[in-house]
C-alpha cells in the first residue's frame, strides 16, 4: 500500500496567521491555484481512493487533486485538524497575537509544554486518533495493493507522521509544519509503515 498524504491549500485565516482548527474555512483562490499545481504535478500517480478530512479547505483540496479520476472521496474525523476549542480564529502574528494564553506559543516551539485550550484538543489526543486510523487502514486485507491519498492539515499531518516515525513530542514539528499542499508519500508493507517523500512542493 502506498499513501500520499497532502496539507490541504491556502485558506484567508492562513494568510491572516489565524488559529483555524475545526473553523470550516473554505480555500482562497490562491488555495485552489496550489491545489492545481499539485494535482498537475501527481496526475500520472494511479491513486485508488481518497480519504479527507470533513473540513471544506482540506475537501475542496481532495477535488482538485482528484481531477478526472473516477475515485470515491470519503470523507474521515480522525484526519480533522486538532481543535484550538476557544481560541479558534485567534491571531498568533507578532503584530495582532490576541490569544489569551501568552505562553500560546510553545504549541510550535515546544509542544510538551503546550498549555490545552478551553475545549480544545491535546497533541496526545490528535496523535491517538490518527494512529488509530493508520492501524485500520493497515489492518483492511482490501487496501494492501492499493494506492491512497490523505488530504488532511498542518498538525494532523504530523500527527499522522508521529505514529509512522515514532516521533517524540518534543520533536514533533520536525523541520516545521509543512507547506500548504505539500506532499509526503509513505508505504505499507511487511507490517511496519515506511516514510519514503516528505513535505515535496509542486509549485514555486
Amino acid at each position: 500500500m502506498i499513501i500520499y498524504l497532502i496539507r490541504h491549500g491556502v485558506t484567508e485565516l492562513n494568510k491572516k496567521r489565524c488559529l483555524q482548527g475545526r473553523s470550516d474555512i473554505e480555500l482562497n483562490d490562491y488555495g485552489r491555484e496550489l491545489a492545481r499545481k499539485t494535482a498537475e504535478g501527481i496526475k500520472d500517480v494511479k491513486l485508488d481512493m481518497i480519504f479527507t478530512s470533513p473540513l471544506k479547505r482540506a475537501a475542496e483540496t481532495a477535488e482538485i487533486i482528484k481531477g478526472d479520476r473516477n475515485i470515491p472521496i470519503i470523507p474521515e474525523e480522525r484526519i480533522i485538524e486538532i481543535s484550538f476549542g476557544d481560541y479558534e480564529g485567534l491571531s498568533f502574528g507578532e503584530e495582532t497575537y490576541n490569544i489569551p494564553d501568552p505562553d500560546f506559543m510553545n504549541f510550535f516551539k515546544a509542544p510538551e509544554m503546550y498549555n490545552i485550550p478551553p475545549k480544545g484538543e491535546s497533541f496526545q489526543e490528535v496523535i491517538k486518533r490518527t494512529g488509530e486510523f493508520l492501524k485500520e487502514l493497515s489492518q483492511n486485507e482490501d487496501y494492501q495493493d492499493k494506492t491512497i491519498l490523505l488530504s488532511t492539515h498542518g498538525c494532523a499531518l504530523k500527527a499522522l507522521l508521529a505514529n509512522i516515525k515514532g516521533t517524540p513530542l518534543p520533536e514533533f514539528w520536525g523541520e516545521g509544519v509543512h507547506k500548504n499542499c505539500a506532499v509526503s508519500m509513505v508505504e505499507y508493507t511487511d507490517g511496519e509503515y515506511y516514510l519514503l517523500e516528505e513535505g515535496k512542493v509542486y509549485y514555486s
